[in-house]
């Protein structure tokens, strides 16, 4: 099977491979949205979590991991609700990491363990591995980490082709973590995660999309309208059940979503607070003779990093104008 993507190229891929990609948990993918409400505010803000679940494969196999940690990177977002994110502060759960905790179940109660059978692949490898290409712990850098802030950035025209081309190369292995040769290539991707998590997280329009969406959602479950078992539904499926429920609080509060709306950042008058987990990167660099961490090497990550410490302890004040 030949798989085309938009920051790696192409790729012929293995029949397992190609199996897991057309099963029902990563085919569901492609209708969950990667930033939550963020197509809802704008159409534009459209990558799926299928689309990063194939780049974070292709990232590991690029990288020279193993075919069993390129399953993995297929598979780990398989059981994200729908609306992503949204769903934790839906359900309050402020970890934002409840995809993680239904994350067994929903591979075993699906035809992936079947296809793992069928090629010889064992499914308590893939739920019980260590895959240190695919995740690490903030602040270092992994495959997952890199794929969703340069595809973010790449589709809602932050980053350039031309840019994502000039760092890919920098990316290598040491020790069986993904590092960066070269202290300039570090801090173009520092910069570029921070464009990711606050410029575009924190914009404006996605917070708004985000209250909103939190509320509709909590709204609709305390109608009985929707269950939490929707969630694993897709986008469009919740909202069908929403927009078809005859309920007139839903369906306002549904267009008070997707219609313009102008907003403005203040601190002082506002209707609109949002904070999310902190997200610091702070990767290791290989340096001509040196291996640290880029903080270490480059007074401008510090300061990046001083920065985004302060603006996420902060959140973001939204006033609708």
């Amino acid at each position: 099977m030949l798989v085309k993507d938009e920051i790696y190229g192409e790729y012929e891929v293995e029949a397992v491979l190609q199996d897991l990609i057309q099963s029902q948990p990563v085919q569901r993918l492609k209708g969950i949205h990667q930033g939550g409400a963020s197509y809802l505010v704008n159409p534009t803000w459209n990558v799926t979590r299928y689309e990063h679940s194939i780049g974070v494969m292709l990232l590991i196999r690029r990288l020279g991991g193993p075919i069993e940690e390129q399953i993995a990177g297929l598979l780990h977002d398989v059981s994200h609700t729908a609306f992503s994110h949204v769903i934790d502060f839906v359900l309050k759960n402020e970890s934002e990491n409840f995809h993680e905790e239904i994350f067994e179940d929903t591979l075993l109660q699906s035809d992936v363990p079947k296809i793992l059978k069928k090629h010889g692949y064992s499914m308590n490898v893939i739920i019980n591995g260590v895959f240190p290409l695919l995740e690490q712990p903030l602040p270092l850098l992994c495959a997952d980490r890199i794929d969703y802030t340069l595809r973010d950035l790449s589709r809602y025209n932050y980053i350039t082709t031309d840019e994502i081309e000039a760092f890919l190369p920098s990316l290598c292995v040491n020790d069986s973590e993904i590092s960066i040769k070269g202290i300039q290539h570090a801090e173009w991707f520092v910069q570029a995660y921070y464009k990711e998590v606050q410029d575009f997280f924190m914009n404006p329009l996605n917070v708004y999309g985000y209250d909103k969406l939190i509320k509709l959602l909590q709204e609709a479950l305390r109608a009985k309208v929707i269950t939490n078992d929707d969630f694993l539904l897709t986008d469009e499926e919740v909202l069908e059940k929403i927009r078809h429920s005859g309920e007139f609080e839903l369906n306002r509060r549904y267009e008070e979503i997707i219609n313009p709306v102008n907003l403005q950042e203040n601190e002082k008058e506002y209707e609109i607070h949002l904070k999310v987990k902190p997200r610091l990167i702070d990767p290791t660099v290989i340096d001509r003779d040196r291996i640290a961490a880029a903080s270490e090497i480059s007074s401008a990550v510090k300061e990046m990093n001083e920065r985004a410490k302060e603006r996420a302890r902060k959140g973001s004040y939204i006033k609708v104008i």
